[in-house]
Parts: structure tokens; sequence; C-alpha cells
């Protein structure tokens, strides 16, 4: 065989070969040419620094969700440590080659409740399978649609800066004692 066939041999078997490969092969490479872990690693970062907490920043979380419905006016805010996203595929809920159901797992602090302005702390650790679909080529979660799980500090920082834009002596006192627990769960 010539070297120009060979070449073009190598070519079709690249643009092919996704299509009919295993899911291992097809679930390592948001397009699907990506790991599904790296797209809900990316969801989840974006949702630890807060970027759901606001309309203006949760216009970046986008592109990583295809959820059937909008979001609701979220009354609570989960606060949390950290997470990690399982990469041991023999824990993963595969549908297909284009779905599967990840966990996730929560080093969960509290909950804050919005409509009271006040955090109850709540150690814990919490396991949640995320849901992740092939849509329009890109890896999507798809659900459950759950509230913010935000990082301790940076709920803090969000909550002083509230505070200080806030003209109401009672509700900036209120912000207070929210931010003041919030520090307070950074040290157990």
């Amino acid at each position: 065989m010539g070297g120009g066939v060979r070449v073009l041999l190598c070519l079709v078997a690249l643009a092919v070969g996704p299509w009919i490969s295993p899911v291992s092969i097809l679930s390592l490479t948001g397009d699907l040419t990506n790991d599904p872990v790296k797209v809900i690693d990316k969801y989840l970062s974006l949702d630890k620094r807060g970027v759901r907490l606001t309309a203006q920043t949760y216009e970046s979380v986008k592109p990583y969700v295809a959820w059937e419905q909008e979001e609701p006016v979220w009354k609570r805010f989960v606060v949390i440590r950290d997470y990690s996203v399982s990469h041991d595929v023999t824990k993963w809920d595969i549908v297909s080659t284009t779905e599967a159901f990840i966990p996730v797992t929560f080093q969960v602090l509290g909950v804050v409740h919005v409509e009271t302005v006040t955090f109850v702390p709540g150690p814990r650790e919490h396991v949640l399978s995320v849901h992740i679909r092939a849509v329009d080529n890109h890896w999507k979660l798809v659900g459950p649609v759950f509230p913010p799980h935000v990082g301790r500090q940076r709920l803090a920082d969000f909550v002083k800066d509230s505070m200080f834009h806030e003209d109401d002596a009672g509700q900036a006192g209120t912000l207070r004692r929210l931010r003041d627990a919030l520090v307070k769960a950074g040290r157990l």
C-alpha cells in the first residue's frame, strides 16, 4: 500500500473508531472526546466557588447541564468542605455508551437556610449519584437538579460582601451572625 492510502485509512479509523469502540474508550475521550468525570468535576468546582448563587454568574455552569426543568429559586444552600467524583468505573451505573450515573461524595458541613438567614451545622458525608448523558455530542449533567453546594469560605465571603452592601442595620447584623457561624464551621 502507498503512503497516501495508509494515511487515509488511519484518518478513517480515527473518525469511525470512537463510534464502534466499547464504552471504556468512548468515555475517555464535555464533547464526547472528554471523560465524563471531567465534566462533572468542572461543574462541581464552579458550584463550589458559588457561581450558582447569582443569576449573573449562573451562566458559567449552563454549558455543563441539560436540565429538563429550570432550577428553582433555592431556599437553602449546602455548605461543603470538599467533594470527590468517583473515577472507579466499577462504581458507576452505566446505562449505555452515552449515559451513566456517577457517584459524587460531598463532605458537608451544614446547610444555610435563605429565608431565615441561618446556618445549621450538620457535618456528614453525602453521596449523590449524578446522571450524565450525551446531549448534542457533549457530556451534560441531566439530573438530579440539586441545591448549590458551595465551599464554606466562598459562602462566608459572599455573605460578607452582601453585609457591606446592606443598608438595613438589622439585616446587616443578621448577615454578620451568618458569616460568623460559617467561619466557626471552618474550625470544626
